[in-house]
This record gives C-alpha cells, sequence and structure tokens, in this order.
C-alpha cells in the first residue's frame, strides 16, 4: 500500500520539471541535467541538495523505466479510491480511464493471479542512449579518421564497480519482498503486484552505500570515447558505438553512444553525395578560344581541365574519379566554370575589344534604348 500511496501522492514528472507526456529522451536530459545539479560530489555536507538528488533518482528509477512508467500512470488515472480508500473495500476502476491501446490488458494482466509482470521490477533493465556532437573539418569528413570524444556522463561508480555499496560490503537480499523486487496487493477479489517500498523494485538493498556514487551505482565523470568516422561521411549523419552509453541497473547492458557529426564548410570546396563541387575562374579570352585550365583537387594537387572553344559561362564540366572516395563508392570533381570579365581594361586591350566588337556589330554602333539599373541577383 505505501508504495501506491506514494505514487499518488508523489508528481514524479513535476519532480524532473517534465510534462506527463514528455519522451523518454527528454525525461533522461532531465534527469541527467537535474543529477549534475544536485550531486552530493558537487554539493558537499549539503543535505538538502542530498535528498534533492535522492528525490530526482527515485522519479527516474519510475519514469525512466517504459514499464514501471506504464504502471505508474495506470495508477495515478485510477485515483486514490482504487486502493480502497475511506469508506471504499472494493476495487474501483473506470473502463473508460484504460480504452487506451495495451493499458486494459497490461493492466488486468497484472490483477489476476499476480500477473504476469510480477518480476519486472527485479530484471536487468539496458542503459539509456546517450547522445554527443563532434566537430571535425571538411578534409577529414572526407577521408575518414579516427579520433577522441570527450564526454561527460554517467559511468560505472569507479570505487564500488557498480554495486553501490561500500568497498567490503555487498548488497543484501530485501528482506520485505524476499528478493522478488514486488509486494503483492491483495483489494477483494483482485491481485496487485507492485514494486516493492522498500527496495524500489531491485530485490536487494544497500546498508552500507558506496561513498562516491551514494549507493546509486553510478557517477558522472568524464571519458574519453575513441571514435571511427568513416571516409565520405555527411554533415549531421549519426555514428552508433554500441555499449558506450549509460550503465544498465541491475545487471542489464549499458546503452549505446550516438555521435553526430557536424562537418566545417571548406573555403574552396562544397559536396553533392558522394561528388566534390568547385568553382574555378576563366578569362573571356580562355572562354572564347578555349585553353588548359588548372583545377585544384582535395589532395592538394592540380589536374589539367581542357576548355572547348566557345565554353559558356556556369557550364559544369566533370572530372571522374577525383570526387570522394570510400571504400564502396567513388565520386567525380564537377568543375563550373566563372568566366570572369575584367574591371579594367589598358588602351590597347580596350582597341583590340573596340575592333573584336565592331566585327560583331558590323558598324560599331553600341548606342542603347535603354539603360537599365544594375541589380545584383
Amino acid at each position: 500500500m505505501t508504495a501506491q500511496r506514494e505514487w499518488f501522492e508523489k508528481d514524479y514528472y513535476a519532480v524532473l520539471g517534465v510534462a506527463q507526456n514528455a519522451s523518454a529522451k527528454d525525461i533522461t536530459k532531465a534527469y541527467r541535467k537535474l543529477a549534475r545539479q544536485y550531486h552530493p560530489d558537487a554539493n558537499p555536507n549539503n543535505a538538502s541538495a542530498e535528498e534533492r538528488f535522492k528525490e530526482i533518482s527515485a522519479a527516474y528509477d519510475v519514469l525512466g523505466d517504459e514499464a514501471r512508467r506504464r504502471e505508474y500512470d495506470e495508477v495515478r488515472r485510477l485515483g486514490p479510491g482504487a486502493f480502497g480508500g475511506p469508506g471504499n473495500g472494493s476495487f474501483r476502476f473506470d473502463m473508460g480511464d484504460m480504452a487506451g491501446a495495451g493499458g486494459l490488458g497490461d493492466l488486468l494482466g497484472q490483477m489476476f493471479g499476480g500477473g504476469r509482470r510480477a518480476g519486472a521490477g527485479v530484471g536487468p533493465q539496458r542503459g539509456s542512449d546517450l547522445e554527443a556532437s563532434l566537430t571535425i573539418d571538411f578534409v577529414d569528413a572526407a577521408r575518414g579518421l579516427t579520433t577522441s570524444l570527450h564526454i561527460t556522463s554517467e559511468a560505472v561508480c569507479s570505487t564500488c564497480n557498480g554495486s553501490g555499496a561500500r568497498s567490503g560490503t555487498s548488497p543484501v537480499r530485501c528482506s520485505q519482498c524476499g528478493g522478488r523486487g514486488v509486494a503483492d496487493m491483495n483489494q477483494g477479489g483482485f491481485a496487485f503486484s507492485v514494486p516493492c517500498s522498500q527496495c524500489s523494485g531491485r530485490g536487494t538493498k544497500i546498508e552500507h552505500p558506496c561513498g562516491t556514487c551514494r549507493g546509486t551505482g553510478v557517477e558522472m565523470r568524464n571519458r574519453e570515447v575513441n571514435v571511427r568516422v568513416p571516409a565520405g561521411i555527411d554533415d549531421g549523419s549519426r555514428i552508433r558505438i554500441k555499449g558506450r552509453g549509460a550503465p544498465g541497473r541491475n545487471g542489464g547492458p549499458p546503452g549505446d553512444l550516438f555521435v553526430v557529426c557536424r562537418v566545417n564548410p571548406h573555403p574552396v570546396f562544397s559536396r553533392d553525395g558522394r561528388n566534390l563541387l568547385v568553382r574555378v575562374p576563366v578569362s573571356f579570352a580562355s572562354a572564347a578560344l578555349g585553353a588548359d585550365v588548372p583545377v585544384p583537387t582535395l589532395e592538394g594537387d592540380t589536374v589539367m581541365l581542357r576548355l572547348r572553344a566557345g565554353t559558356q559561362p556556369g557550364s559544369r564540366h566533370r572530372v571522374r574519379g577525383r570526387g570522394i572516395v570510400t571504400s564502396k563508392t567513388q565520386g567525380d570533381l564537377i568543375v563550373t566554370v566563372d568566366v570572369v570579365v575584367p574591371t579594367s581594361l589598358t588602351e590597347q586591350q580596350r582597341e583590340a575589344l573596340l575592333a573584336f566588337a565592331q566585327t560583331q556589330d558590323g558598324n560599331g554602333s553600341h548606342a542603347h534604348v535603354q539603360y537599365g539599373k544594375e541589380e545584383t541577383v
């Protein structure tokens, strides 16, 4: 009865400062932020901070586990009358409250015959997935690299190796639930199996908590994780590193670490999938007469691009195999021609252009009916 009363009296969503429909990711994010703020190591000799940390941990123990969160929500929806409030010795529930997908089946599965989830609080729980950001250069993203990522996150306590117990001691079996992690409650013809109020569903109790983690088995600390970035990775891509997330509970496996790659732009090149894009300035004479133009590559050397006579501004030309190369694909280098118009001319150059214009116009006339205002598009 105590555990249910506690669930009614304490709004764990309010404790973590999240909405009731918050996602699992938002709940974990809120917990980590508060845990760092109120952790006893960050607040030595501060009893109120330690109590707040315990309250936050208790809230996350319930909301951070999908099954326990569902049970918590169902119990709170039913109201205090569901547990034999004053003047009410029977179980009362509203069928409409349980009409949601899975609600009635899950609840009745626990009510009758002790429930199929009777030992749910004891089993191993997988650790949460973590996410970190890694910023790399354009060239490193194209070629691939192995680097180190420094993160601050939950990790197995380095003092007690995750047991939560002080050195030389061990967790003991909970005397109230006999190590089952759950307590059976009978209400008339119905039976509930709920997490044990003494051990919070773990099945064990820590009589002498570890001084580093205060019995939680985890601590916040700096970690260094090696990250292998594959060649050709795009900006915003996620790399999964298995088993490097938050530690599991009750012997469960750790979560995974997802690294979001942020690629800095390059001053010369850009990308279109596996193709590299580059713009090359070309003189009017080279575009008109044709020429061999040097084009830079990502490797640092140059390739010669042969332009035909009459090459037009903005035309695109392909240099095969000089784009982003991975073990599976090979991109190309796409060259866009920018014809450069000179901003100043010598007298000789001006005379030559006038002579060229006369051969095009016939009489060299350059009169215009109307002048438009120059604008940059």
